[in-house]
């Protein structure tokens, strides 16, 4: 890689991190997020598919009842590759992570189909559904 294209994808992984940071705690008050229908934005837990760690990461999406559509242009989002490699994720609604099945289609546009369960009770008690697993 030459001195320039390293310059540009620092500033790419440290917008990205930016982003993330404003994002994430404001999609943990439920600020932001689609009604039944329509546009809004939700945080995706995928599981890392080398690490095994819990991924969370802001994205936009259009809701329609329990389903959510997200996309990505990026062919190297891992959140994308996270969840081709295993579908069972957790998506953020109104400050609370409920489970998801995902369906993803790669094309020019990658694009979930998401699942929402319709459960409002976590399915394990121990187990806090207002925060993401890789929360400090």
């Amino acid at each position: 890689m030459t001195d320039a294209t390293n310059t540009t994808a620092n500033l790419k992984r440290q917008g990205f991190a930016l982003l993330n940071r404003v994002a994430l705690p404001m999609l943990n008050l439920g600020i932001g997020n689609p009604l039944p229908i329509g546009p809004g934005a939700v945080a995706l837990q995928t599981t890392g598919r080398v690490s095994g760690k819990a991924r969370t990461v802001p994205l936009l999406s259009w809701r329609c009842g329990d389903r959510l559509v997200v996309s990505t242009v990026r062919s190297t989002s891992h959140w994308f590759a996270n969840l081709e490699a295993d579908p069972s994720v957790r998506v953020q609604l109104h400050g609370r992570f409920r489970p998801a099945s995902a369906s993803p289609v790669r094309g020019w546009l990658n694009i979930a189909v998401l699942r929402v369960a319709q459960t409002t009770a976590p399915t394990d008690p121990q187990h806090d559904t207002t925060k993401p697993e890789n929360t400090p």
